[in-house]
């Protein structure tokens, strides 16, 4: 029982709640009441999942050593020897042919290409761009759009330029409020966490974030008022979402420079209930303009 919990805790099921943004585009193109299409959306959801438990294999592989000098990071599996390289080695395999099985299942081929895309980038970033400062958290957004373009392939509904735009910021803000963790920790142990960590500095982190989040809320609200959307949605009033956007955005901001919690974005997700307002809220709205309002 004990290695099946930490065969589990390996494959890192909990942050399958990030291919949420797989089903996007299935949301914003007004057909998310058409169970066929959610149906396919679903197994490339599920193709993503897969490919994404097959990353954190690696990503453990590959850092196990690191880990295990990291205060939390050294109780994963891999980094505290409750498994073996083998048996981390063996998952990931079956990880990466399951999400090809299953990207396979899908009606589009472009999913596979999308999948198999996701999986030898995050091998590059495995391997080589994660100690590259800025590139790393620059990849690690695109990791998001590339989810949100599967999606949009299972589905066949266009992934618009918004979507990609708004997503891409989102990503970057938590990636950087990630950094600033690391950044923090860094200070304390320098072993504790990679040295990439050494080329950001907290104060860089600080305005990095501060010129992200404007430029996200900018972005957003120009977003809201543009033509091509409220046309499309026949609603002029969707501005009025933008104060979830603004309050979430703060709320993050808050934890991440007062209170120190933003190592793990997911975590805040799923614990703060503030940001659950937020983000329940902004669904609700968007739920009311595109399917009850129109």
């Amino acid at each position: 029982m004990k290695k099946l919990k930490d065969i589990l805790s390996l494959l890192r099921l909990p942050q399958w709640s990030k291919n949420v943004f797989v089903f996007l585009p299935l949301f914003f193109g007004g057909v998310l009441n058409d169970m066929t299409l959610l149906g396919h959306t679903a197994l490339a959801a599920l193709a993503f999942s897969l490919a994404a438990s097959a990353v954190y294999c690696l990503n453990d592989l590959v850092d196990r050593k690191r880990d295990a000098l990291h205060p939390t990071k050294c109780r994963r599996p891999l980094a505290s020897g409750a498994l073996s390289p083998v048996t981390g080695g063996v998952l990931c395999a079956a990880c990466v042919a399951g999400a090809i099985v299953v990207a396979t299942c899908c009606t589009s081929s472009h999913v596979l290409w999308w999948i198999l895309a996701y999986m030898v980038l995050n091998l590059l970033y495995s391997l080589l761009l994660k100690r590259v400062v800025i590139v790393d958290v620059l990849v690690l957004s695109s990791f998001y759009v590339m989810r949100i373009m599967t999606g949009g392939e299972a589905c066949g509904v266009e992934v618009s330029q918004w979507l990609v735009i708004m997503t891409y910021l989102l990503a970057l803000f938590l990636a950087l409020g990630k950094r600033r963790d690391d950044a923090l920790l860094y200070r304390e142990n320098k072993t504790a966490v990679r040295a990439v960590a050494e080329h950001y500095g907290v104060e860089f982190l600080n305005l990095s974030l501060t010129m992200v989040a404007t430029v996200a809320v900018v972005a957003y609200l120009i977003y809201t008022i543009s033509p091509e959307v409220t046309t499309r949605f026949a609603n002029r009033h969707i501005y009025c979402t933008a104060v979830f956007v603004i309050a979430g955005i703060l709320r993050y901001m808050q934890l991440t420079l007062v209170s120190g919690k933003s190592g793990d974005p997911m975590r805040v997700l799923f614990h703060d209930r503030f940001t659950q307002v937020c983000v329940l809220l902004w669904v609700a709205s968007f739920v009311c303009i595109i399917y009850l309002l129109r």
